[in-house]
């Protein structure tokens, strides 16, 4: 893929920019293997380019040790990147530090999967919320600090705020522990926040209701979020495009209504084959795909997912595909994606399209922006 940006037709220019971005690990070493001098290397995230914009949801999709979460935490420099960039309103934030990269810092911010353990139990709910504004000193006074916390929390519909200020993390609900999380990221009114599977640890009957005060946030504030989840459905609802992560690449990249439809990759068209549905009469498109993710340490020559891929050849097994645009909008790396979208015509159509179309979403059960 070339330097240029991953983006919508007709955009302005992106808030947040991530270009070339890789994290590798050297993994420890068994004794025999250190003997023999074994050298492995896990490429968790493995050149990775993609832009955020203003007021968008991208969500990034993969099974389990594809790399997403480890994109989104080095994108926020939670741990360093190996190489690569990542640009907010086209500053560098690997290049800054000290106060240049605490300003930076207080416009990306990140909600973390499980809030059992991302806030402290030993905190009272004002003191959860208020510790990075008293960290950045945001408040002039204790008054106009306690004002931002009790907005934060009216913001994500904790109300009234005076109910929850002194209770400890504990004597909530696990969807409550999880607004107080989204409270806490607001307080010091970022432009971008990484939400990495945001309600994965949630019941589903209280699923929709955070996504729906994320969805009601990026209306009102504008804001832009990075998705992280493994659910194809709650991404196809809650995101305006979606990107496909596999063994630390991007394999697909569309508007979410056209990836989720019209699915160019292999793996892309596996994964929204897997996604269940209550009517077992429901089409499927049948692409079936054999084996498990490779370790991350020892990554397939060629196409990393030639050897679970159906459709492929002798080609895919030494050449690397790069990711392209086959379409206005939509990026494979697929060395056959043309030939895979003529040639394969989907089982989904007509009315059996539209009827899988509802299936899908009415397991969301989220409001669309």
């Amino acid at each position: 893929m070339s330097e240029g940006s991953v983006q919508p037709s007709g955009s302005k220019q992106p808030l947040i920019s991530v270009r070339d971005l890789r994290k590798y690990y050297e993994p420890k070493l068994g004794f025999v293997q250190s003997l023999r001098g074994v050298k492995k290397t896990l490429k968790a995230v493995d050149g990775v380019s993609f832009d955020v914009y203003k007021g968008e949801v991208l969500g990034l999709v993969g099974e389990s040790g594809s790399g997403k979460t480890t994109v989104g935490r080095t994108l926020l420099r939670l741990v360093e990147p190996t190489s690569g960039h990542v640009y907010y309103k086209g500053r560098d934030i690997f290049s800054l530090s000290g106060s240049e990269l605490s300003d930076i810092r207080e416009r990306i911010q990140i909600i973390f999967q499980d809030p059992y353990d991302s806030i402290n139990p030993r905190f009272k709910i004002r003191d959860v919320v208020a510790e990075g504004l008293r960290v950045n000193k945001v408040a002039k006074s204790e008054e106009e600090l306690m004002q931002l916390v009790n907005d934060a929390l009216l913001k994500v519909k904790l109300s009234p705020p005076e109910q929850f200020l002194d209770r400890y993390p504990h004597e909530l609900s696990g969807g409550q522990r999880q607004r107080v999380a989204i409270a806490r990221a607001l307080a010091l009114g970022p432009d971008f926040i990484v939400a990495d599977e945001p309600v994965s640890m949630l019941d589903v009957s209280i699923r929709a209701e955070v996504l729906n005060v994320m969805i009601d946030l990026k209306e009102e504030l504008g804001l832009s979020f990075l998705f992280i989840t493994h659910d194809l459905a709650l991404a196809k609802h809650v995101c305006d495009r979606i990107a496909v992560m596999y063994l630390g690449k991007l394999v697909e990249l569309a508007d979410s209504e056209d990836l989720v439809d019209r699915p160019l990759h292999p793996y892309t068209r596996a994964l929204i084959d897997a996604i269940p549905v209550p009517d077992p009469k429901a089409p499927k498109l049948r692409v079936s795909i054999s084996g498990e993710i490779p370790s991350p340490t020892d990554v397939p020559k060629g196409c990393s997912f030639n050897p679970r891929c159906p459709y492929a050849k002798d080609r895919c097994k030494v050449e690397e595909p790069e990711l392209r645009e086959v379409e206005p909008g939509h990026w494979v790396a697929c060395h056959f994606a043309e030939e895979i979208a003529k040639g394969e015509e989907r089982v989904i159509s007509g009315s059996a399209k539209g009827r899988r179309r509802e299936e899908l979403s009415s397991l969301s059960q989220v409001r669309r922006s």
